[in-house]
C-alpha cells in the first residue's frame, strides 16, 4: 500500500513565506496609529487596543475561516463600547467583549453564517463604499492643522505606491514608502507629527486576568446590549470582509468558522484586557493587495503589532504620521467600488438597486455603525424586492361558451404585497353560479394570500356562487388546508 504523500503548507515556501512575511509588517505598522485611535474613541489606554488588535489577530490567525484576513481593535467596536467604558469604566467594558464574544460562539452554533446569502449584492457593493470612504474620513484629522511638509510627505508616499509596483512587486509598496519617509524625515530633521505624538506605546506584555466587576444580575443588565451589540456588528463586518476576500482572492472560506473563531478571539481579548475588535476592512485590503494568502500573515501582523510597540517602541514612535495616512489613503482608493459609479453603470442599473446601494452608503458613513447601515440597506432592498414582485401577478378571467362557469387564473407569486389587491379583482356581481380560481401558475406563499382567497370565496358565497380553487402546487396546497377558513377577519 503506498504511503500517503504529506504536503508542505504553501506558507513554508520561501517564495510565498517572503511575500507573508513584508505583508504582516506592513500592516502590522498600519495597525498602530490605528489601534491607537480606536483606544481614544471608546475612552480607554491606547494599551488597550494596541493588545487587543495582538490578541485578535493572532487567535484568528489559528481559529478563523478566512485565510489573510486581519481582525484587531476596530472603529464599530469602539463606537460600541465607548457609552460603557465612559459610565462604567475599562472592567466593564472588557466584561461586555467576554459576553459578547461568548454570544458570538453561540450564533455561530445557531448558524448566523448562513444568514450572510441573503445580504443582496447591492448591500455588499454599499458596505464596501462605505466603507472605503469612513477609511478615507478617519485619516483627515491627521491633515488638519498640520507643517505643510505633511502634505508633500503624503503626496511622496501616494506617488510611491502608484509609481513603485509598474518597477517591481519584489518589495510592498506601503513599506517602501514608510522606510522611506521614515528615513527622510529623520535625517533632514523635519518635525512633523510621529505616531509617538499619538499615545504612550507599552513597554511590557499583556497580561491574563478576569474583569474586577461584581458577578450580580446588576452587572449583565449593564453589559448585556453592549455584549449584543459587540457580538452582532463584530459578525456582520467579519463576514461581509470575509465575503469581500473571497471574491478577491478567488477562494472559499468557512463563514462558521470565521464566525466561531471571531468569538474566540474576543474571549481570549476579553481575557488580556482587550477592548475587543473583529476583521478590519482596511487593514485586511493592505494584507490581501501585498499578496498574502495564507494565515502566516495574519499571525505575524500580530506579532510584528507586539514587538514593535514592546521592543521598538523608540524606533516605531518615530513614523510620520503622513506615510501612514498615505497607506490607508491608498487602500481607501482600493477598496471603493469605483466601477458601481460609473454613468454608465447607473444608467443601466435599476433605480432599486442604486437606491439600496446609497441607502447603505449614508447610513453607514452617518451613523459609522455597520449593522445599521447593512440593517437599512437589506430593509430597502426587501421593500423593493416585494414592490416589484407584487406588480408581476396576473389574474386572467375567461368565460365558458355556454357562460354557466367562469376561469380565472391567476399567475405570479402571492404573498402579503401582491395578495392585498387579489379581492378587488374579481367580477362578483357579474360572473354566473360557477366560478374556477386556477392556480397552477401561481404560489401561495404566506397566510395573507390565504385570507384573501377566503375573501373571494366569501364574497361569492353571499352572492350564492361556487367557487372551486384549483392547480395548486403541494406547498401551497398544505398552506392553503392547514389556514383557510381558519383566520381571524377572513370573513
Amino acid at each position: 500500500m503506498p504511503r500517503p504523500v504529506l504536503r508542505r503548507p504553501a506558507w513554508l515556501s520561501p517564495r510565498v513565506a517572503r511575500v507573508e512575511v513584508l505583508a504582516g509588517l506592513v500592516v502590522a505598522l498600519a495597525l498602530i496609529p490605528e489601534a491607537i485611535s480606536f483606544s481614544i474613541i471608546a475612552g480607554v489606554d491606547p494599551r488597550v487596543g494596541l493588545f487587543a488588535s495582538f490578541t485578535m489577530a493572532v487567535t484568528i490567525s489559528i481559529v478563523g475561516g478566512r485565510p489573510a484576513m486581519i481582525s484587531a481593535a476596530t472603529g464599530s467596536v469602539a463606537l460600541v463600547v465607548a457609552p460603557l467604558a465612559r459610565e462604567h469604566g475599562l472592567e466593564y467594558l472588557v466584561a461586555a467583549v467576554l459576553l459578547g464574544g461568548a454570544m458570538q460562539v453561540v450564533l455561530a452554533g445557531l448558524g448566523v453564517a448562513r444568514l450572510m446569502r441573503f445580504l443582496p449584492r447591492s448591500v455588499m457593493v454599499g458596505f464596501v463604499n462605505a466603507l472605503a470612504i469612513l477609511i478615507f474620513s478617519s485619516q483627515l484629522p491627521y491633515l488638519r492643522d498640520v507643517p505643510w511638509p505633511v502634505y508633500v510627505l503624503a503626496a511622496v508616499g501616494v506617488a510611491v505606491m502608484v509609481l513603485l509596483p509598474r518597477l517591481t512587486t519584489a518589495v510592498p509598496a506601503p513599506l517602501v514608502a514608510i522606510v522611506a519617509l521614515t528615513g527622510f524625515t529623520v535625517l533632514a530633521a523635519v518635525a512633523v507629527p510621529t505616531v509617538g505624538d499619538e499615545g504612550a506605546l507599552p513597554d511590557s506584555l499583556p497580561v491574563l486576568g478576569v474583569p474586577a466587576v461584581p458577578m450580580t444580575l446588576e452587572t449583565l443588565r449593564i453589559v448585556a446590549p453592549f455584549a449584543l451589540a459587540i457580538a452582532l456588528v463584530g459578525l456582520i463586518e467579519s463576514l461581509m470582509t470575509a465575503k469581500l476576500v473571497d471574491g478577491i482572492t478567488d477562494t472559499h472560506s468557512d463563514k462558521t468558522r470565521e464566525s466561531w473563531g471571531q468569538g474566540v478571539a474576543n474571549l481570549v481579548t476579553g481575557f488580556f484586557g482587550g477592548m475587543g475588535g473583529c476583521a478590519m476592512i482596511g487593514q485586511t485590503m493592505i494584507n490581501v493587495r501585498s499578496g498574502a494568502r495564507t494565515r502566516l500573515s495574519t499571525f505575524l501582523a500580530g506579532v510584528f503589532l507586539l514587538i514593535l510597540v514592546v521592543v521598538l517602541g523608540d524606533v516605531v514612535a518615530v513614523i510620520p504620521m503622513a506615510a501612514l495616512v498615505a497607506v490607508m489613503v491608498m487602500v481607501a482608493a482600493g477598496t471603493f467600488d469605483w466601477h458601481s459609479v460609473r454613468l454608465s453603470t447607473l444608467r443601466r442599473m435599476p433605480l432599486s438597486e442604486t437606491l439600496v446601494m446609497l441607502s447603505t452608503v449614508l447610513v453607514t458613513v452617518a451613523t459609522h455603525n455597520l449593522a445599521y447601515g447593512v440593517g437599512v440597506g437589506v430593509l430597502v432592498a426587501m421593500i423593493a424586492f416585494a414592490r416589484r414582485v407584487a406588480h408581476v401577478v396576473d389574474v386572467a378571467r375567461v368565460v365558458d361558451p355556454d357562460g354557466t362557469t367562469v376561469v380565472y387564473a391567476v399567475t405570479g407569486n402571492l404573498f402579503f404585497a401582491s395578495s392585498n389587491d387579489l379581492v378587488f379583482r374579481f367580477d362578483y356581481a357579474d360572473d354566473p353560479t360557477t366560478v374556477v380560481i386556477d392556480l397552477s401558475g401561481a404560489h401561495v406563499w404566506d397566510a395573507s394570500t390565504v385570507a384573501a382567497l377566503d375573501a373571494i370565496t366569501t364574497k361569492y358565497a353571499a352572492r350564492g356562487t361556487a367557487v372551486t380553487i384549483t392547480g395548486m402546487n403541494a406547498l401551497s396546497e398544505d398552506r392553503h388546508a392547514r389556514l383557510a377558513g381558519h383566520l381571524a377577519g377572513s370573513h
